[in-house]
């Protein structure tokens, strides 16, 4: 089994882990992000309780809304992200060693190299999974609420009797979505937010380049000092994970609070504020109608989810790694008789 293979499996595996731990948290900073015309009460309300909102009025399943083609989603990400990125980080490596040897560098991939390579992987990645994070997007933002009309006539039965079933929500399931996408736009609904999605890519190669820059540093001190050899613990992967994701999310976070109102279902009737053509009108209509705040909306969750769904992500994939290759070896020893 190659190199490239082992860590796409276990960035996929990990990243499987790392979503059902902070899904809910994904799904109420995915509504802060496209939310609106909001009262002030409801500004005030903070991570938790709008958490308790959803489950009062929607149910528990609601904070789950698309967790199925997230999980396969975050399969495919990961998988095709550290599938790619091996590769890339390979070639790197090669012509590092290859400089080396000319008298040129000290033969280790450079911090620039490192955001390079984790911006390929992260372009490669975009392009094959975006139609599966719109679905996600929309599933996330559906709130399972009646129409006026069908509310005025639930509001007519008594509390002892039970809410018809015409009256009921329509199903919104992972078939629903995918239709309605392509009603409102072919094709290229899959592919809406790609383009600032494209340039969130530094968000992961930033995140990389961060990781890669610390560990580094991290196993040269432990060399030097001679402590445990450069054996880099669990804890520490997920603490470097976690401020690796910090700065990088602090920096890109506009730009995902763009992608995520594309993605969601918008208005097209009444009030035009809510309705987008496509990048550069969100960001002019933000703007102008929410000012620069808008673009930090739900910033404190994000924080919270991404940097502890990263760290976990990061821990668990060195693990899984490690215990992979561990397994390979034992198994071509075995077989070799020794």
């Amino acid at each position: 089994m190659s190199d490239a293979l082992i860590n796409g499996l276990a960035g996929a595996g990990a990243g499987i882990i790392a979503q059902l731990i902070t899904y809910p948290l994904q799904t109420v900073n995915t509504r802060q992000q496209t939310e609106r015309d909001l009262s002030k009460e409801k500004r005030r309300l903070g991570t938790i309780e709008q958490m308790c909102q959803v489950v009062k009025h929607e149910g528990w399943e609601r904070l789950y809304g698309g967790l199925t083609p997230s999980l396969v989603g975050t399969a495919a990400s990961q998988g095709v992200y550290y599938y790619f990125y091996q590769i890339f980080r390979n070639k790197a490596e090669a012509k590092a060693l290859e400089h080396k040897r000319k008298g040129v560098g000290d033969g280790s991939v450079g911090m620039f190299s490192s955001l390079v390579v984790a911006a390929l992987a992260g372009c490669v990645n975009v392009l094959l999974t975006n139609p599966i994070w719109v679905v996600v997007t929309r599933m996330q933002t559906h709130t399972k609420i009646l129409k006026k009309s069908q509310l005025s006539q639930a509001e007519a039965v008594t509390p002892d009797e039970v809410i018809p079933a015409a009256l009921e929500p329509p199903p919104y399931g992972t078939s629903h979505v995918i239709q309605e996408i392509y009603g409102e736009a072919g094709l290229w609904g899959f592919w809406k937010g790609v383009f600032p999605t494209l340039i969130m890519v530094s968000n992961p190669s930033i995140q990389f380049m961060l990781y890669e820059t610390m560990l580094k540093k991290l196993k040269k001190r432990r060399s030097l000092s001679k402590k445990d050899g450069i054996r880099v613990t669990a804890s520490e992967i997920f603490l470097l994970g976690a401020l690796a994701k910090l700065g990088a999310t602090v920096v890109t976070y506009p730009l995902l609070v763009v992608k995520s109102r594309l993605q969601a279902k918008q208005v097209r009737t009444g009030d035009k504020r809510h309705h987008y053509k496509g990048t550069m009108d969100a960001i002019l209509k933000m703007i102008r109608y929410e000012g620069f705040n808008g673009f930090y909306k739900g910033m404190s969750t994000k924080i919270v989810q991404s940097v502890l769904a990263a760290a976990v992500l990061f821990m668990m994939k060195e693990e899984l790694v490690k215990g992979t290759r561990f397994l390979l070896t034992k198994d071509r020893r075995l077989d070799q008789g020794l």
